[in-house]
């Protein structure tokens, strides 16, 4: 299933065709490349790549939203797949009510939530931590505002997809 992957400005189409273990083939805007994809105790990615190493860490803002830190560089990436289209599609008269909402991609626990109803925040503060897989994900602010709604308080079980905090 390919996936449109956007990188700063750049909008790139990427497809799993093939895996086995760590040997990967993927196909990025239609240039099949051969990898070899490790994913580290310290969280980072290790990839080799006809002959080159490049180390990348990932770390997660919101859903299928992250901060990509490599050597020399940082970029912000946004993994749109199908969901994430049919979210885009169907919030696309809404006045941008799905940035306001900041929503749990999947089933998990609620490990902290760092706002209340009335605060102020600011564009990219971290208002709740999700517990998911095994895996820890904050969730920050999409823009500046004030918290209108906390739906869930710290040791909630949340569904995919339900709302948890609403900032107008």
């Amino acid at each position: 299933m390919a996936v449109e992957i956007k990188i700063g400005d750049r909008i790139a189409w990427a497809d799993l065709i093939k895996q086995d273990g760590n040997l990967l083939e993927v196909e990025v805007d239609g240039k099949r490349y051969e990898v070899d994809l490790m994913h580290t105790a310290d969280g980072t990615f290790s990839i080799l790549e006809s002959g080159h190493s490049y180390d990348i860490e990932l770390v997660p803002n919101a859903p299928k939203r992250y901060t990509a830190y490599t050597l020399y560089e940082t970029y912000d990436v946004d993994v749109i797949d199908a969901e994430a289209r049919y979210l885009q599609n169907r919030n696309a008269g809404g006045a941008g009510a799905a940035e306001s909402k900041i929503s749990s991609p999947m089933p998990g626990k609620v490990v902290n939530v760092m706002v209340a109803e009335g605060d102020e925040v600011k564009e990219g503060d971290t208002v709740i931590i999700i517990s998911a897989m095994k895996m820890e994900s904050e969730y920050k602010a999409p823009h500046d505002g004030v918290v209108k709604k906390v739906h869930v308080k710290n040791e909630d079980t949340v569904d995919g997809n339900q709302v948890l905090i609403e900032i107008e």
